[in-house]
């Protein structure tokens, strides 16, 4: 094939691409021009057998022609694929300066998130968290724990018992959490119990047949009131600020003694002063230490309790604790 061969398989490649309009159109030019069985290709093929004077000059228009030819398919490639674009975008109705629908994000509720900073700071004091059923037997619910019989808390009016079983019923605090992980564990234990409950109490917004609580308890050898007021002070400073204090009030609870209310400051929306009972607390009565096999005389202990979602109430402002369990999203929605 001479050079004046080679101008015109030129000629006319350039002429088919030029004249494709559309993209499969200029594929079938490229494979009629560029592909195995194309002028071009056999004249590249062929170069090896032509005469030695001949192969340079023949080689370099050849791969002229190439490199013009795949030059115009590249060019030609982009001008279909942007008019085919603009032709599907004047089709479609879309308007895609619109906003897109969101996808919404889940987030954890209120009460969850005030659960794990609470667990957080305990862990960091040494405690792990224990979990339990939240169907108990009447042992673990009382008896283990000091509450005699005849007491309020066994009447079915405070406590919600499961038909036919007498000696079933749903948890009414997660002390038994402490009891079961006594029975278990030898000291020193240091564990948090969170979770639902359940009490027959609904008389106002603040209070619900069920709610969540977090309980803490601590036995090991030479523990005092002293470790229970020191660790009561650094866990309301560490969740609700360094400026906290706390006040210990005398109380009772069968199964501590001494028994304390925890109160923690607080200054109003008026910039008054005042004390906020957050939780129970005491040392654990040896009572309790003997019915879960641990030697009263050797180890002492202290446990303490608050509720979580009076807690959360505190933390975000909520005036009502039923806004939490009515799963309205224009409410849950302000905490994600």
């Amino acid at each position: 094939m001479t050079d004046p061969q080679l101008d015109a398989v030129q000629a006319q490649a350039l002429d088919d691409i030029s004249a494709a309009r559309t993209l499969a159109e200029l594929e079938a030019a490229r494979v009629a021009h560029t592909g195995r069985r194309s002028p071009l290709a056999t004249t590249l093929a062929g170069i090896g057998a032509l005469p030695p004077e001949r192969r340079g000059a023949v080689g370099k228009a050849a791969n002229a022609v190439r490199r013009a030819v795949e030059a115009a398919l590249a060019a030609r490639t982009e001008e279909l694929e942007a008019e085919e674009l603009g032709a599907a975008l004047e089709r479609d109705t879309t308007d895609v300066t619109l906003p897109g629908d969101p996808h919404p994000l889940g987030a954890l509720h209120p009460i969850t998130q005030v659960r794990q900073e609470m667990e957080d700071i305990l862990m960091g004091l040494g405690y792990r968290v224990a979990d339990g059923p939240e169907v108990e037997t009447d042992w673990h619910v009382f008896t283990a724990l000091n509450t005699p019989e005849g007491h309020p808390a066994r009447s079915p009016s405070d406590t919600f018992f499961i038909d036919g079983r007498p000696d079933r019923l749903l948890r009414t605090q997660t002390s038994p959490v402490q009891v079961r992980e006594m029975q278990r564990s030898e000291p020193p234990i240091y564990l948090v119990a969170p979770g639902p409950v359940y009490r027959r109490d609904d008389i106002d917004a603040t209070h619900s047949p069920m709610f969540h609580q977090m309980e803490g308890l601590a036995v090991d050898e030479g523990l005092t009131l002293a470790h229970l007021k020191g660790t009561m002070l650094r866990f309301f400073r560490e969740l609700l600020g360094g400026e906290r204090e706390i006040l210990l009030q005398p109380h009772f609870f069968p199964f501590t003694e001494p028994s304390v209310d925890v109160q923690v400051s607080y200054v109003d929306k008026s910039g008054r002063t005042g004390w906020l009972e957050l939780a129970g607390a005491g040392m654990v009565d040896p009572n309790v230490l003997r019915y879960c096999g641990i030697d009263a005389e050797r180890y002492t202990g202290f446990a303490f309790g608050c509720g979580l979602d009076r807690i959360a109430m505190i933390r975000f402002g909520v005036p009502d604790l039923r806004l939490f369990f009515e799963n309205d999203l224009r409410f849950l929605e302000q905490f994600a």
